[in-house]
């Protein structure tokens, strides 16, 4: 089965990128390569990270800012939990979010699950795809949504509409040139209905 082990992230940057990951606390989640390629607006996806409760967000999203993040959607409760979105330093989108709306333990910066969204123009097509190169499917939700099965400690991979993925992040959905993120885990090398490329794990 193939699955999305790891994300690398083109950052023009190296050095700075990989202080502010370390200070956010994700240093050990992602892999960093330089590059200039041109990218402009929504990149077409998000990062999110899903934790237990309420202070841990906030624990995570206060290092994002004093490290040098632009907040996107301030932290506030909503109907399914309790989350914002901050934009990195070199341009990627995180989204820290957990269901639960009361703290029940000590603040700490543990993850419960690292999700890559990826924006589909057409989630079945792509689903599709995926289905094709080996994933499986663990959840969906008709052409909205889709979550690919995923083994502990590696990214989980989701599908969702761009556009509704954009507004999730606070951001218009127009964007250009390179996403800027390469995905691990598959057999050889191929790109997505939507650009999104894949290559072997290291």
């Amino acid at each position: 089965m193939t699955t999305a082990q790891s994300v690398i992230l083109d950052v023009p940057d190296l050095a700075a990128a990989e202080a502010f990951y370390n200070a956010l606390g994700v240093g050990d989640r992602i892999q960093l390569r330089e590059s200039n390629e041109p990218t402009t607006g929504f990149r077409g996806y998000t990062l999110s990270l899903v934790v237990a409760q309420p202070n841990i967000v906030d624990a995570f999203v206060g290092a994002a800012l004093a490290a040098g993040a632009t907040a996107l959607k301030p932290v506030k409760k909503s109907l399914w939990g309790y989350g914002g979105v901050v934009q990195a330093p070199d341009g990627s989108i995180w989204k820290i979010a957990t269901s639960s709306k009361k703290n029940t333990g000590p603040t700490t910066r543990t993850i419960d699950s690292f999700v890559l969204l990826l924006g589909a123009e057409d989630v079945k097509a792509s689903k599709q795809f995926y289905l094709d190169h080996g994933l499986e499917v663990s959840k969906s939700f008709g052409r909205k949504y889709v979550e690919f099965t995923s083994t502990a400690g590696n990214v989980t991979l989701a599908l969702y509409g761009r556009r509704a993925l954009a507004k999730d992040a606070g951001l218009a959905p127009e964007g250009t040139g390179s996403h800027r993120i390469t995905i691990t885990g598959a057999s050889e090398r191929f790109a997505d209905p939507d650009g999104f490329a894949w290559e072997s794990a290291a």
